[in-house]
Order: structure tokens, then C-alpha cells, then sequence
């Protein structure tokens, strides 16, 4: 008797337990789906709440003057005149801003990375008294107010006679694309497995080639990352040119803020919002292009190992 009961009752219990396990799954299905839901409803409404200012922007840049204060989705009448006025060079410098903050831009960033990388290398792979101090007035270098450093740079750059030259502008811009560029990079090579390193000293490297062609290769994420991230920020810079710049070394920034209308006292809102529409494009490009490394650039060194 307890022979045969054993296998009947275990036969008996068999189906509780996997319906029990499958309602166990259906239940983790439903909560991923859940969860995947609320992900892309959060994603949607950060797209949107990002995008929608560079819309308005865009399809403003399109509304006449008369217009100019619709809240419609598209431009009852689109035109392009405030595209055309915005280069226009009887009222409004853009284009040759263009050039200014295109060429300050890069000649900025390949400074900056040039000292950056030597330096955050050095920092990195050298022992030294005080590295913890350096590091951190590298930090507090990237925290100081830009405000507080107008007076005297005027004063100095006037001094110089270099007042609305290009050397004004590009000066302050590497110093301040060097703390980012430092900090940024240090904390990769910080990460970077150094027997790899030791393997081209090995195989008859000097310390300059195994740096070139072992360990820059390595860092290219990190290098576009930063290269990127000063661009922009010497691109958006505004408050030093404002003050160190004069009507042939402007920037687009500056150039923007100086725009006047076509009639007295009349602020051109049209035209300042084509014209930062076609500000924007460079950056979106660059983006575009070198979405991957930034991504890559921005999760390197995250994790040790």
C-alpha cells in the first residue's frame, strides 16, 4: 500500500509546483514589460523635453518678424530672409564669427589635448611629492568663476596690447580646456593596464614609442571624448569674448548678441534664432559622427579589470 501511494502522491503534486513556477514567469515577463514600458515612456519625455527649445528655435528661425510670437507647431508663412539677414555683412558679422570660433575652436583643442595628454600621462604613471596636490588644483582650476578673472585679463591683455586680438581669446580658452582635458584623461590612464606598457619596453620600445603606439591607440576614446567636450566649450564660450573681443576677432556667440533689426530698437528674435540654428549644426555634426567614442570615451575607465 505505501508503495503504491508514494508515486500517486507525487504524481498528485507534480502539476501544483509548475503551475507554480509558470505563474513565477509569467509574473518576471510581466514586470520586465512593465519596466520596459516605463523606460520608454521616461526616454520619450526626456527627448522631448530636450528637443522641444531647439525646435521652437528652428521653426522660429522661419517665422517672419510680423510673426514672430505665434504659438502654432509650423510657420503660417515660412521664409528665409532671417537666414539670409543673419549673414547679412551690412548688418550682422556671422560669417566671419563663423570662421573666428571655428579656428579659435580647434587650434583651442589641439593645445589643450597636446598638454593634457602629456600631462595627465606623467600625473598617471610618474610618483612624485604633491600629486594629490596637483591634482587637486587642477579641480579647484575648473571651478573658478569666469567673472572673477575678467578685470584682470583686460588689464593684463591691454597692457600687452593685445586687447581684441586672437591671442586674447585663445589664451583663456586653453586655460580653461586644460583642467577638463587633465582630470578627464588622468582618470583613464589611470585605469589603463600598464603591462602592456612593459611589454613594448620588452620588445625594444623606448618610453616615447610604447606611449605612441601602445597606450595613445588605447586612449583614442578617452582623446575624442575631451577633444569634443573643449570644442564646445570654447564654441559656447561668451562672457571672455564679450569683453576681449572687438568686431574682427568676435565670436559667433558674440556676433549673436550684437544682431540688430532692420528697424530702430527693434531686437530681431527671427533672425537670433536662425542664426543660433545654424550655430548649432557644427556641434550636431560633430556628435553625429563621433557618437560611438564618446559613449566609449565617457564608460572607459568605469570599471577596473
Amino acid at each position: 500500500m505505501t508503495t503504491v501511494a508514494g508515486p500517486t502522491t507525487a504524481a498528485a503534486e507534480r502539476p501544483v509546483f509548475d503551475d507554480r513556477a509558470a505563474s513565477r514567469v509569467r509574473a518576471r515577463r510581466r514586470r520586465a514589460a512593465g519596466s520596459s514600458v516605463r523606460t520608454g515612456i521616461q526616454a520619450a519625455l526626456i527627448v522631448i523635453w530636450c528637443l522641444l527649445p531647439a525646435y521652437w528655435m528652428l521653426i522660429t528661425g522661419f517665422r517672419r518678424s510680423d510673426t514672430v510670437y505665434e504659438t502654432t507647431l509650423l510657420p503660417t508663412t515660412p521664409t528665409f530672409d532671417n537666414f539670409i539677414q543673419a549673414f547679412n555683412p551690412a548688418r550682422n558679422q556671422l560669417g566671419r564669427a563663423l570662421l573666428n570660433s571655428f579656428g579659435i575652436g580647434v587650434l583651442v583643442t589641439v593645445i589643450a589635448l597636446v598638454v593634457g595628454v602629456s600631462a595627465a600621462y606623467a600625473i598617471a604613471r610618474l610618483n612624485f611629492p604633491g600629486k594629490g596636490l596637483i591634482m587637486g588644483a587642477v579641480l579647484g582650476a575648473s571651478m573658478f568663476p569666469g567673472v572673477a578673472l575678467l578685470t584682470p585679463l583686460f588689464s593684463l591683455f591691454t597692457q600687452l596690447n593685445w586687447q581684441g586680438s586672437y591671442q586674447s581669446l585663445i589664451i583663456p580658452y586653453i586655460a580653461g580646456a586644460l583642467p577638463l582635458t587633465v582630470w578627464t584623461l588622468n582618470s583613464f590612464f589611470r585605469e589603463m593596464p600598464w603591462e602592456l606598457e612593459e611589454a613594448a619596453r620588452i620588445d625594444g620600445c623606448t618610453a616615447a614609442q610604447a606611449f605612441r603606439i601602445v597606450i595613445l591607440p588605447l586612449a583614442a576614446p578617452a582623446v575624442f571624448t575631451t577633444a569634443i567636450l573643449a570644442f564646445i566649450g570654447s564654441w559656447n564660450e561668451y562672457l571672455l569674448a564679450s569683453v576681449l573681443s572687438n568686431t574682427q576677432t568676435q565670436t559667433v556667440t558674440v556676433a549673436i548678441g550684437n544682431f540688430v533689426g532692420s528697424q530702430p530698437r527693434e531686437i530681431p528674435y527671427a533672425t537670433t534664432m536662425a542664426a543660433g540654428s545654424v550655430v548649432t549644426i557644427p556641434l550636431i555634426i560633430l556628435v553625429l559622427i563621433f557618437q560611438r567614442r564618446i559613449v566609449a570615451g565617457l564608460t572607459a575607465g568605469g570599471v577596473k579589470g
